[in-house]
């Protein structure tokens, strides 16, 4: 067991190195400034392509906390290179927070508030103040806070909005992407925000955002996690009713793990004991998803009874720590196992051995996904980087102890 643990813990560090070294390589635009907005399968920029404020949130947050791990200062410098970019191009400084997207110059392209936008330069700014102690890249963060505090939460029924105009006015169409459901409330949207207060409170510890993510929590506890089956759900309207959609299983072992880790930062003991129960149960109601093969599916239509038969990289990435997690928890080697497995999917079928980074995804006959990034408005380094960082982080820890 040792042995295995010590195996894995390696290769996640090796393969650490490996992503951050292709996105310094190959995403840094030195003649329109910042980063590429998309690249293909094949490596092909397209040096036109609008980019995303969650694609520079997420390489901010990516390379500030791989600096945070492993002390190399060139990683700190792709963070400055973010850090500034985002301060340049997608503040809006006439009304406040940042736009969704630029065009390839570094223009606005759509200015529209979406919390979740907000949300990741959250957790990017905090976790560039961790690595910095730049006073600038927290008061950024907390700006950031108090204005979803004052536009996007709901005071009369509780939980966060999803988007807002430029002006923070009311808009219609709310969604992050064309697959998701037109509602007002999101358990993904949900998730991140509690993820970024998390990381803001880890270098700004105050008492009201303590009591946001201690509210966060008792909404994913009362609405958010299933307390039958363990899904998740995923839309609500601003009542809380839901609108069924899909089981995404991909979005439930993200949330089994990373929702624990806000309730033992919040120290409280009673939420640590419910979201240890939950880390548990959500896990195993993501094991359906687990193929054969060790990969995950990508989502589940009960409607239609019909399983979307595509397996993306960061359901995987987010499976080798939410069943690690569960294996911490437990002590059951099965959740071990199961983490191992979807390092082992990782290794035999998204990994391009020959380009680096991860392929978007592979189909039910392995072929890869076509006409995706490989870096871009939703590909980023975030869920992989993040993967490889808690199991070395975690597989350390537990070589330490004695119960293996």
């Amino acid at each position: 067991m040792n042995n295995a643990l010590l195996q894995y813990q390696q290769e996640a560090k090796k393969e650490l190195q490996s992503i951050l070294r292709y996105w310094m390589l190959h995403t840094i635009d030195n003649v329109k400034g910042g980063f590429y907005g998309s690249i293909d399968n094949k490596n092909k920029k397209d040096v036109n392509a609008p980019k995303g404020v969650v694609l520079n949130a997420r390489i901010l947050w990516t390379f500030s906390a791989a600096y945070n791990h492993t002390k190399n200062s060139e990683y700190l410098n792709i963070a400055e290179r973010a850090f500034n970019y985002i301060v340049d191009h997608f503040s809006d400084k006439q009304y406040g927070g940042v736009y969704w997207s630029v065009d390839a110059n570094g223009v606005i392209l759509d200015g529209k508030k979406q919390v979740y936008g907000l949300a990741f330069v959250i957790y990017g700014m905090s976790e560039y103040y961790a690595a910095t102690q730049k006073q600038a890249a927290l008061d950024y963060a907390v700006k950031l806070y108090e204005l979803i505090e004052q536009f996007s939460y709901d005071k009369q029924y509780d939980g966060y909005y999803e988007a807002f105009a430029r002006d923070w006015s009311v808009m219609d169409d709310l969604r992050l992407s064309d697959k998701d459901v037109n509602e007002k409330k999101t358990a993904n949207t949900h998730l991140h925000i509690i993820e970024a207060y998390a990381n803001l409170y880890k270098v700004w510890p105050d008492e009201k955002l303590m009591q946001k993510i201690i509210g966060l929590l008792a909404l994913f506890n009362t609405y958010f996690i299933d307390s039958k089956i363990f899904h998740l759900k995923l839309f609500f309207n601003e009542l809380w009713k839901e609108k069924p959609d899909v089981i995404s299983y991909g979005h439930d072992i993200e949330a089994a793990w990373l929702l624990l880790q806000c309730a033992e930062l919040s120290g409280n003991t009673e939420w640590i004991k419910v979201f240890k129960e939950h880390a548990v149960n959500v896990s195993n109601a993501a094991f359906e998803g687990i193929d054969e093969d060790g990969g995950l599916w990508y989502e589940y239509e009960p409607l239609h009874n019909r399983l979307v038969k595509e397996k993306h990289w960061w359901p995987q990435a987010e499976a080798m720590i939410g069943f690690f997690n569960a294996y911490e928890i437990t002590k059951d080697n099965k959740y071990l196992h199961l983490s191992g497995a979807s390092w082992a999917f990782v290794k035999e079928y998204l990994i391009d051995k020959q380009q680096g980074e991860w392929y978007w995804g592979v189909k039910d006959d392995y072929t890869v996904m076509p006409g995706q990034d490989k870096a871009g408005f939703w590909k980023c380094p975030y869920h992989n980087v993040r993967a490889c960082i808690e199991i070395d982080k975690r597989a350390g820890r537990m070589l330490n102890t004695k119960y293996i």
